[in-house]
């Protein structure tokens, strides 16, 4: 196939989709006897990047594939957009969620242990039903305590291929921040409520343990696709 053709098809699907996608599944937008290799279907993405040096568009690589999205510096005036509010997280959940990312597998005695207090179950709740953490195992203790660990989706919405590129501890030194840290460079995918306006600070964080759950039906990213 033409390599200019290749690259169209590509950027269309990428628009399209609305979530990112993988080698195989671009690969599979061709009828068999036309299929490109993988080979080939990365030297368009690689050739659809550079396209998109200088403008307001990007192509990232996160961890369910690659996407096209808005860049970090334009994020502000496309999320009016979306008149919806985003939702807002308590210190807690936040705190709760670092620590899952960077202590994987832990289980909630071990994230008590370090924040010195009970994990509130509602906050274990948002962030299941958000789709960021999933029990990955059991510690083989009495009791057998379920293991907590991020998914797929949590690296996908804070725009990271993998956990290697979650910024160091060191850099998170500002608990009542880290959602912003943790979003890195506020990318977003051109069609769903911007990640470049991550979770805010909760309102309710001084008043102890309490999550900021948001409202599913005002929360865009909280609705299921």
């Amino acid at each position: 196939m033409d390599p200019s053709e290749l690259k169209n098809v590509i950027e269309a699907a990428l628009l399209a989709a609305g979530k990112p996608l993988d080698i195989e599944q671009l690969r599979e937008l061709f009828d068999e006897y036309e299929r490109p290799p993988a080979s080939e279907v990365r030297d368009a993405l690689v050739a659809l990047s550079a396209d998109y040096e200088g403008r307001a568009l990007e192509l990232a690589q996160v961890a369910s594939g690659w996407r096209a999205q808005v860049r970090a510096e334009y994020s502000a005036p496309v999320s009016r957009l979306w008149q919806e509010r985003p939702g807002r997280y308590s210190r807690a959940l936040l705190e709760t969620l670092a620590l899952i990312a960077y202590r994987q597998p832990i289980t909630r005695a071990e994230i008590e242990d370090v924040r010195g207090v009970a994990v509130n179950p509602n906050i274990v709740r948002t962030l299941t039903e958000r789709g960021w953490i999933r029990v990955v195992g059991h510690r083989e203790v009495p009791g057998r305590p379920e293991l907590l660990g991020t998914t797929r989706e949590f690296l996908d919405y804070f725009g990271l291929a993998s956990l290697d590129q979650l910024p160091t501890l060191a850099e998170l030194k500002d608990m009542d921040n880290v959602g912003v840290q943790l979003d890195l460079d506020g990318a977003v995918a051109v069609d769903v409520y911007p990640t470049g306006a991550p979770p805010a600070e909760s309102e309710d964080a001084a008043a102890g343990d309490e999550p900021g759950v948001p409202d599913a039906a005002n929360d865009p990213v909280a609705r299921p696709d």
